[in-house]
């Protein structure tokens, strides 16, 4: 394997590297080379294809492990560890010592592999028979913003093939949650002897959002108010994913209060209706008093109600 096509010098780390650090590499080269920043520059995109595929076997630790086991071949659509594994045994048997004719031990050619394979576990493989099998299903993975799961769309995903990276669409349904799987039919692994493709399934991460947290189909919102829109009730602006919209809080709210917000949460989808956002009140109470403040407060002592925490000790 030339060291033009190793993942780890594609990644720029070694063999031995984390995944933090095999990450992290990915991170910073699919941001320099990506197509969007790179407008028109072919080998930009050639190089950002590369960098995904790399990212895309590395990620994975199976698939890490054949590749430092067996190299090249082990992305070869329909690969199977064992059975690599069973051929080079055979090879050792017949030529000595596990070594490999024309080569270092643990590197062969494909089409040697697929014969042996064929004589080893008796009467030529699937290919050579002629008989149509199916290709392998193939899972990656895709990580999405909040807002785009939520509200769904379309995404570009590269996928590392034996003749090369290949960059497919996959549609977002609305609502789609961490963790959940696409699948995109026909897009994982080459059938032989013209038997029909594999499926690609798509495993989704969800990145979180900095204020949303989500409850199924709802959203949930920590707001902020001050003690007299509390006690006065107040319209106040909060934001949901589609924009701004106005909320009323009722006179006389406590902290920890919830209010509703019906058709703000996961938009409709599936046969399913859309989610509510759910807005959580926090009372926030001024830091310094002065003169005035502390007599307006000794006011608001006077109508208090008694002993708030009688029910503690019920």
């Amino acid at each position: 394997m030339a060291e033009s096509e190793n993942l780890y010098h594609v990644l720029g780390v070694a063999p031995d590297a984390d995944l933090e650090t095999i990450r992290k590499a990915h991170r910073k080269l699919a941001r320099q080379y990506h197509p969007d920043l790179n407008p028109g520059d072919a080998a930009a995109e050639e190089r950002f294809k590369e960098v995904s595929r790399a990212w895309e076997v590395l990620q994975d630790p199976a698939k890490r492990r054949d590749y430092d086991e067996f190299g090249e071949i082990s992305l070869e659509a329909g690969f199977d560890a064992d059975q690599a594994r069973h051929a080079r045994e055979a090879f050792g048997q017949r030529f000595g010592g596990g070594g490999f004719p024309g080569g270092q031990a643990g590197e062969f050619e494909f089409g040697d592999l697929d014969d042996l394979m064929g004589r080893f576990f008796g009467g030529g493989s699937g290919r050579a028979q002629g008989v149509r099998m199916p290709g392998q299903d193939v899972e990656a993975t895709l990580e999405l913003e909040f807002a785009d799961a939520v509200r769904g769309g379309e995404k570009r995903l590269t996928l590392g093939r034996p003749e090369g990276p290949e960059t497919i669409r996959v549609r977002i349904p609305p609502g789609v949650d961490d963790g959940g799987r696409l699948r995109v039919p026909g897009k994982g692994g080459p059938g032989a002897g013209g038997g029909v493709p594999g499926d690609l399934w798509v495993r989704l991460r969800v990145r979180p959002h900095r204020i949303f947290r989500r409850n199924g189909r709802d959203l949930q919102l920590d707001v902020p108010v001050t003690v007299s829109e509390a006690i006065r009730g107040a319209a106040v602006e909060v934001p949901t994913l589609d924009g701004t919209v106005t909320l009323q809080v009722p006179a006389g709210s406590d902290s920890g209060t919830r209010l509703r917000l019906r058709g703000k949460g996961v938009p409709a989808g599936g046969g399913r209706s859309a989610g509510d956002l759910i807005v959580r009140i926090e009372i926030r109470v001024p830091r310094e008093l002065d003169d005035d403040a502390r007599e307006a407060l000794a006011e608001i002592e006077r109508v208090e109600d008694g002993d708030v925490r009688k029910e503690l000790f019920a």
